[in-house]
């Protein structure tokens, strides 16, 4: 992105011609400034997710019985973050490019640590598990790639997934759009269209999501993936190098849209980020209302399933079969990744590299919907088999 003028291709032939020691010799190492800037960061997160104020949010009821109970404080801990770190700009008292500019070496530094972090959460769900939703496959690669407890904490109240996949993770993403774009301000003395629009997108999504961060806690991530590198050293690592990596393309690669363009990309993003936000309300609306809620102006088709959980209770599911639920199975995640694509697209197309992380998101999706539908189809039975004969797209309507 910033060393080979984001080319893959002349990555590519560096590599070939100076090989491992040519790759060890342009990794960065992790810096004291570099540590600085995790900690503070992460200080600063943890102290907001445990000190703000936040209505008590109960999560789903686990394969163990246990329901965790949040407190839903993300949009306050959102705009304390964004306008502290403006601020801070604005003011002259810590200028955000020297987080770009030490971007490799934070980098360096999360991979490391974020790998102790992960070998920390092996160690305390054998000693010290949080709950009965723990325990250990047999093998330790497995427990230590897909993680032994499904709802790590430290104390009481300091939720450790919260934290890794959202106010680290996905607060991070916020963070460095912002950075990029200030640094090419800084750089040419001006924004380009195109880096307004991807980091405009980036930002409705990120409030999106915390707006609904209620939400997220009953998915796949928070209430079925265990807390192990898979999940963790992804949001701690991957989320913020790669989710934000068309930002930081354009930094170096400033693209003139013109209005136009620029308006007709930005409505586009928006109006996709609107649809899968409206996807997940839909579905929670209904899930909150036991069904009595109006989808789409009418009332909604749903299949009433049972159940039967580990401890050999039977429960009741509603599964929502009309509206966008009624498109495909897994409907929300065309938009998710149409809105993917407009804000990287104002990059246009000289490099690979930007869509990688739209290529990416795609994989990841597609093989969380099959493994959704597989425990679906585990937990269900025959009701499952109904679902999918009323909805019969996994994803994409008509198509697959």
């Amino acid at each position: 992105m910033v060393h080979a003028d984001g080319s893959v291709c002349q990555t590519w032939d560096y590599l070939k011609q100076h090989g491992l020691q040519g790759f060890i010799n342009i990794w960065p190492r992790p810096t004291a400034i570099a540590w600085k800037i995790i900690a503070c960061y992460a200080a600063f997160e943890a102290a907001l997710q445990l000190l703000l104020p936040g209505k008590k949010v109960e999560g789903p009821i686990s394969p163990e019985g246990n329901r965790p109970v949040y407190k839903a404080n993300g949009v306050a801990a959102y705009v304390v973050t964004l306008v502290t770190y403006l601020s801070l700009w604005w003011f002259g008292i810590f200028n955000p490019s020297i987080v770009y500019d030490n971007l490799g070496e934070i980098f360096s530094a999360l991979i490391f640590g974020s790998l102790v972090f992960c070998v920390f959460l092996y160690i305390k769900g054998h000693l010290a598990p949080s709950s009965t939703d723990s325990g250990s496959s047999g093998n330790m690669i497995i427990d230590f790639y897909w993680g032994l407890e499904l709802y790590p904490r430290i104390g009481k109240n300091f939720d450790i997934k919260v934290f890794t996949n959202c106010r680290f993770g996905m607060m991070s993403w916020a963070v460095l759009a912002l950075t990029y774009c200030i640094k090419q301000y800084e750089q040419n003395g001006k924004v380009a269209d195109s880096m307004l629009v991807n980091t405009i997108l980036m930002l409705v999504y990120v409030t999106k999501f915390f707006w609904w961060e209620a939400g997220y806690w009953n998915t796949m991530d928070i209430a079925h993936d265990r807390a192990g590198f898979y999940i963790c050293w992804g949001c701690l690592v991957w989320v913020p190098s790669v989710y934000t990596s068309p930002g930081m393309y354009l930094v170096n690669h400033p693209v003139n849209l013109g209005l136009q363009l620029a308006l007709y990309i930005l409505a586009a993003g928006i109006l996709s980020i609107y649809v899968n936000y409206d996807c997940d309300r839909q579905r929670q609306e209904f899930r909150r209302t036991n069904g009595k809620c109006l989808v789409w102006g009418r009332a909604p088709s749903k299949i009433v399933a049972s159940y039967t959980t580990t401890s050999g209770q039977t429960k009741i599911s509603l599964l929502l079969t009309s509206g966008w639920w009624g498109l495909s199975r897994h409907f929300h995640y065309v938009p998710e990744i149409l809105a993917a694509f407009f804000w990287t697209v104002p990059a246009l197309f000289n490099h690979f590299l930007p869509y990688f992380y739209v290529i990416f998101l795609t994989i990841l999706l597609f093989d969380r919907a099959k493994r959704d539908d597989d425990r679906c189809r585990s937990k269900y039975g025959k009701y499952w088999k109904l679902y999918c004969e009323k909805v019969r797209y996994r994803i994409v309507p008509g198509i697959y």
